[in-house]
C-alpha cells in the first residue's frame, strides 16, 4: 500500500474571526461564580491550531482591535504554533463568546472588527 506523506514545504492560510471566550470554571453556572476563564477561539482559529498540532505550517489572518486583549490573543495564537503576520489592526472590539460547560454558549458579535472586515472584503471573494 502506498502511503502519502504530508508535505510541509507549503503553508496553509486560514481566514476568520477569533473570539474571546469567557467560561465559568469548574462546571459552574455564571450565577455561581464571579470568576471567568479567558481563552481565544473560533472555528477557523481552532482548525488552524489543529493543523499546526499536526506539524503543518499555518498562518492565521484576521482583524483585531489594537489593544491589550488583542495582543494577548495574538500571543495565544503564536503559543499554539500559528503564524500571525497576516493579522491587521483596526476597529474597536473583538467578538465575545460566553460558555457555561454543559449549557448553550452565547455569542456577542454585533459591530465586531472581524465582522466589519468580512463584509467589507466580501466583494473580493465574489
Amino acid at each position: 500500500m502506498n502511503k502519502k506523506q504530508i508535505t510541509t514545504n507549503k503553508k496553509v492560510v486560514t481566514f476568520g474571526e477569533v473570539m474571546l471566550r469567557l467560561t465559568a470554571p469548574d462546571f459552574l453556572r455564571f450565577s455561581q461564580t464571579n470568576q471567568m476563564i479567558a481563552t481565544y477561539g473560533g472555528s477557523k482559529a481552532n482548525v488552524a491550531v489543529s493543523l499546526a498540532n499536526f506539524g503543518i505550517p499555518t498562518e492565521f489572518v484576521t482583524r483585531l482591535p489594537d489593544n491589550a486583549v488583542a495582543r494577548a490573543c495574538i500571543a495565544s495564537l503564536r503559543a499554539n504554533g500559528l503564524g500571525t503576520e497576516g493579522i491587521v489592526f483596526g476597529g474597536k472590539r473583538m467578538g465575545l463568546y460566553f460558555l457555561e460547560s454543559g449549557a448553550e454558549g452565547q455569542f456577542k458579535r454585533r459591530n465586531t472588527v472581524c465582522i466589519a472586515m468580512c463584509f467589507a472584503q466580501r466583494a473580493f471573494y465574489l
